[in-house]
Order: C-alpha cells, then structure tokens, then sequence
C-alpha cells in the first residue's frame, strides 16, 4: 500500500549502479512510490528504462539540466564521468520520442543554476529553459524545476528570472525542486499552479521552516534529491527513495501536523501534479 512518494530521486545515476534494483525494492516494500529525475539525455533514458521494469510505483522525469550547458566538473555519482568536457544542447525531438512513454510524468530537472555558472552561459540557460517549457506546453506535461542562485552575487536571482520567464507561458504547471526561495516567492510559484518541494536538508537546518509553514498543504511534496542530502538519521551516508518518509516526518512537525495527514496530502498532491 502506498504511504509515501518520493518524487525527485536519481537511482538512475551511476551512485546506484551496483544496487539499484535493490534500492527501489526497499522503496517500494516500505509503500514508497518514486520518480526518477534526469539531468541530461542519457540519464534521461535510463530513468524511463528503470521505470518500465515496474507495474507501477517507479516513474520518469526527461529533460535537461542547466549544468549541462557548460564545461565543468560533474559529479561521478551522476553519469561516472567527473570533470567533463562536453556539454550537450537540447534535442527536442529526442525529448519528444521519451515523452512518448507513458511512464513519463514531467520535464526536467531545468531551470536556472547561477551557482559558479560563467556570465555568458546565463542568456544560453534561459534559451534552453524557454524551449522545455515550450514543450511542457505543447505537451501539456508539468516542470521539474531546477533553481539555484549563486549566493556571492546578490545582483542575479534565478528565481526572479525563472519566474519572468514562466509567465510568457501561462498555464504551465509543475514543482519547484529543492526549494530554497523566499515566503513571498514561494507564494508567487504556488498562485501560478506550482508546488514547492524539499529535501533532507530541513532535517539539519531551520533555513527552510518559515516557508514550509508558510506553504499551503495542497501545495507542498517531499523528495529526498537521492543520493545526496540524506536526512537525519541518515546524514553523511548515500541518500535513498525510503529516506523520504524522513521528510516528511519533518515537514509535518514544522507545520504542526498529523503526520499521517501529510503524508497523504503529499501522495495526493504528486497525483494530481503528475497525473498518476
């Protein structure tokens, strides 16, 4: 019976490429559902190849992550590669043929990362996040939204700019990844149709609770960003999907909750954000 969803994993990265069948079983034994995310064309691919092995409870996210745009260091838990040289422009007609399958549920992870990002690729990201919420549109899929400001330049907000940039399309729903915005940004999303989802990272810092009680119900999830960020009492070791309930646990203290309460009111929002 499924009690929680995970709905921003990665087993589809090399960090599970010894155990990731296992990792998944673990999720879904213990009524964890799970979306795999990916973050270029090939991790793309495996997420919807990992999602068809299941009847149900493991899904697929295709898109392209800004990171991708530029040369620089990857992380080998990702795609195994470290430092890469190449980056890779988005495909549409290669999206278009994984979006096809009806396990995927979303485009993404895109967006805007203006951490460490080089100043010119900034107007080539918010070409290639145009195009996937171009396409979100055409295909009337939701967003996996990737935003990251840098913190040493106050002067850029991606946030801002991701915002300016979803309003061109109006109608385009989704969730906003990893959400590390302000209350009155986090309202501005949610007006707009989009949840806000978070991490482990609430488990270790109080950064992040204005926002979650601030947040309507009907308006937030939980995702681990596995293998990174594991919650407490997991920290420092390789995140997984069944860490989520962690997450949960927390969101529903912060907000003062029944825990089982928010536990479905996450499930129910997944299904109808994602249309499963």
């Amino acid at each position: 019976m499924q009690k929680y969803i995970d709905i921003h994993s990665h087993v589809n990265f090399k960090a599970f490429k010894d155990d990731g069948n296992a990792v998944i079983k673990r999720a879904l034994d213990n009524g964890t559902f799970l979306i795999n995310v990916g973050s270029q064309y090939s991790t793309s691919k495996r997420a919807v190849e990992i999602a068809n092995k299941y009847n149900e409870g493991v899904y697929a996210i295709v898109g392209l992550h800004p990171i991708h745009l530029e040369e620089s260091y990857h992380d080998e838990d990702e795609d195994g590669e470290g430092f890469m040289t190449r980056t890779e422009e988005f495909d549409k007609e290669k999206y278009l043929e994984l979006l096809k399958d009806s396990k995927v549920v979303a485009i993404g992870e895109c967006g805007l990362d203006y951490f460490h990002c080089k100043p010119e690729t900034i107007e080539k990201q918010k070409k290639v996040f145009k195009e996937q919420v171009s396409l979100a549109k055409e295909t009337n899929k939701p967003l996996m939204l990737h935003i990251r400001n840098d913190a040493k330049n106050s002067n850029l907000n991606a946030y801002q700019d991701v915002l300016e940039i979803l309003k061109e399309f109006p109608g385009v729903k989704g969730d906003v990844h990893f959400f590390a915005g302000s209350v009155e940004e986090a309202k501005i999303f949610n007006d707009l149709g989009f949840t806000v989802s978070f991490t482990g990272v609430i488990t270790f810092t109080h950064d992040y609770d204005e926002v979650i009680k601030s947040v309507p119900l009907n308006m937030i999830m939980a995702e681990t960003d596995c293998p990174y960020v594991a919650p407490v009492p997991y920290r420092g070791k390789r995140n997984e999907p069944v860490y989520v309930k962690e997450i949960v646990k927390k969101i529903a203290e912060i907000k003062n909750l029944d825990e089982e309460i928010v536990a479905k009111a996450i499930v129910e929002n997944a299904k109808r954000v994602f249309d499963i």
